[in-house]
């Protein structure tokens, strides 16, 4: 991402959008005073640097049939195996998020599965056969909460 001067506006505009992706630009032109090919232009801009990367719809997983929410550390057999194994996680729908961390794991992923047996189904049928030495699993029991980083100004500079 290149380096992006930010202003009062854009602060102001990451703050909405963070709050509510969904917001029409009006009606944040209407907040900020500006106009709304003003707005359109600023969004434009801060997602041609990278700073907003995406705009999302989040799906509650319990609601389409995800019960169980895992978190699951991986120990790599080969850790020169890297890229290849995370394209393979890729391929795997019901992991909805990699990293690559520091500290014991080689990988750590979260992962949905419809229930226990289909998380286990998982481990055995889809996750075993990528050259892991082994895996350590925790299960949430809820979500208690999720938000964005906070946005401002200090931190953005």
């Amino acid at each position: 991402m290149s380096h992006f001067q930010f202003d009062a506006l854009d602060y102001k505009i990451l703050r909405m959008l963070s709050q509510n992706a969904r917001k029409p630009f009006l009606e944040i032109a209407r907040e900020c005073n500006v106009s709304g090919a003003a707005i359109h232009q600023r969004i434009q801009k801060l997602t041609q640097t990278g700073v907003i990367q995406g705009f999302e719809s989040m799906i509650n997983p319990a609601a389409v049939g995800f019960q169980t929410c895992a978190y699951m550390g991986f120990f790599l057999s080969d850790p020169s195996k890297f890229s290849e194994t995370v394209e393979e996680l890729r391929r795997i729908p019901e992991v909805v998020e990699c990293h690559y961390t520091t500290g014991k794991y080689d990988i750590f992923v979260k992962l949905y599965a419809r229930n226990n047996d289909h998380l286990l189904h998982l481990i055995h049928h889809k996750l075993q056969g990528l050259g892991l030495g082994r895996t350590e699993s925790l299960i949430s029991f809820k979500e208690v909460f999720k938000r964005q980083v906070p946005i401002d100004e200090k931190n953005l500079d």
